[in-house]
């Protein structure tokens, strides 16, 4: 079936048509980087990397061009400096790249382009000329600001009345304001800041104009995708898509809006006052990247997701399968038959209707109980290549070394293998096997070795 996306624009799923069969150009919001990335912030980022990873699939890798920015000047920034001591520039350079290794870490393709707004400047002032220059913009008190009245479309992505986007924007009252809900393009910094000379004095952009230029250095005035959080519709992509227009003649910004669902802990928005705010840097610690990763593919990409222990527990249950399928028989797989392309044709299927990842790791799961029906070799080695290659499309089973699928993520199960084997040496066998009945009843298969040790995986 065709790729087809659920575009936040129209409210509906839309047939994928590029501008450009041989240049695909997509544009997602990337982090700003003052602190570790939380695990909200890698559900954006691997869903983005599976459509990259689709659209590579359908188009090709060399005509594909993926941006994901850097934003490396924010008030968040400068207050996590200031609150730290440390500098901005090594602040920033810093949890850069401890984004990068956590995201490499959740099995993330990099980005064709990963541009810093810092290196972005002199397009931010260029951008913002033209429309002061245009009447879409003005200069005031050392800002520059955007007349959202000069922009009729205003609102047509959020669907906001201008009351709730003038709430939901917390605009800042101001007396060199035209209008509340206008907007800044830039703003001054006070000599204890970062700033940069401008036509309207040293000074900072504004966060929105940040990608707006960004994306038309890098992808052009019109392109095909942008993504991001569900939270980002409105003020940030709203206000990108004004200026955009605005700065380029009318002309259309991003053909197709994508927007990931939020992410809460416990079924409750995920939040530092919460006291659940989890950081990816922490999962890791419990959990392999490529659990961490499954976890995040079983819920689509638009639903909420509640991510809890039960969840990781589910997706490494879903991990040991898979891989346990890879290696039934041996490592032999068959990945360019004709046969194997035709066996992985669900996968694409349900990853071309909007990137249905949930469907798509369903189908993985009936290609892994076929690998362990068939009795027939080649059969087989065509199913295994199948499997790795659809898994390939999600992000997952392209590890050669074949992880210890009994390397436990549940700390409570070890302690009690080890009650077990005490048990047993005190020849308390009823106790034994009572514990070995209580961890079945929780899934967990024990398996005593002839050496006397004893594994354990999950009932699959």
């Amino acid at each position: 079936m065709p790729l087809t996306l659920y575009n936040t624009l129209t409210r509906r799923k839309e047939p994928f048509q590029p501008l450009d069969p041989k240049n695909v150009r997509v544009y997602v919001c990337g982090p700003t980087v003052y602190d570790f990335a939380h695990i909200g912030n890698a559900r954006a980022v691997v869903a983005f990397d599976v459509l990259y990873r689709v659209l590579r699939y359908e188009y090709g890798a060399e005509h594909v061009r993926y941006v994901r920015n850097i934003t490396d000047v924010e008030d968040k920034i400068i207050a996590a400096a200031r609150e730290s001591g440390e500098p901005i520039d090594s602040l920033t350079r810093r949890t850069t790249a401890i984004f990068h290794e956590d995201m490499a870490a959740l099995n993330n393709l990099p980005p064709d382009v990963e541009p810093r707004a810092t290196e972005y400047i002199p397009q931010m002032i260029a951008m913002i000329e033209r429309l002061i220059a245009s009447g879409h913009a003005y200069a005031a008190e050392s800002h520059a600001l955007f007349r959202v009245a000069a922009y009729t479309e205003y609102g047509a992505l959020s669907r906001r009345s201008r009351a709730d986007m003038i709430a939901g924007a917390r605009v800042e009252i101001a007396p060199y304001k035209e209008d509340p809900g206008d907007f800044v393009l830039w703003k001054p910094s006070s000599p204890d800041q970062p700033g940069w000379d401008s036509p309207w004095g040293r000074g900072r952009p504004g966060w929105h104009i940040e990608c707006s230029a960004m994306c038309e250095t890098e992808l052009g005035e019109t392109f095909d995708i942008h993504g991001g959080g569900l939270d980002l519709v409105f003020p940030h992509h709203e206000n990108e898509i004004a200026q955009s227009v605005c700065a380029h003649g009318g002309r259309p910004f991003a053909r197709t809006w994508m927007h990931n669902g939020m992410l809460t802990v416990g079924g409750v928005k995920m939040a530092k006052s919460e006291g659940n705010f989890i950081t990816v840097r922490d999962v890791l610690g419990k959990a392999p990247g490529e659990i961490i990763r499954i976890a995040l593919l079983m819920t689509h990409y638009r639903d909420p997701l509640d991510w809890t222990r039960e969840r990781l527990l589910e997706a490494e249950a879903i991990h040991g399968r898979l891989y346990r399928a890879l290696v039934v028989d041996g490592f032999d797989l068959e990945t360019e038959s004709s046969t194997a392309a035709k066996a992985i044709q669900p996968v694409v299927d349900a990853l071309s209707d909007d990137l249905n990842t949930h469907e798509a790791l369903n189908c993985l799961r009936a290609l892994a109980d076929a690998i362990y029906k068939t009795t027939d070799a080649r059969e087989r080695r065509t199913l295994k290549g199948a499997l790795r290659r659809g898994g390939s499309l999600l992000g997952i089973l392209g590890r050669e070394d074949l992880p210890n699928w009994l390397n436990p993520i549940d700390p409570e199960v070890q302690p009690r293998i080890d009650e077990r084997a005490a048990a047993r040496r005190k020849r308390n066998f009823a106790e034994a096997d009572r514990i070995r009945d209580e961890l079945a009843a929780r899934g967990i298969i024990l398996e005593d070795k002839p050496d006397g040790t004893t594994s354990w995986r999950r009932k699959d």
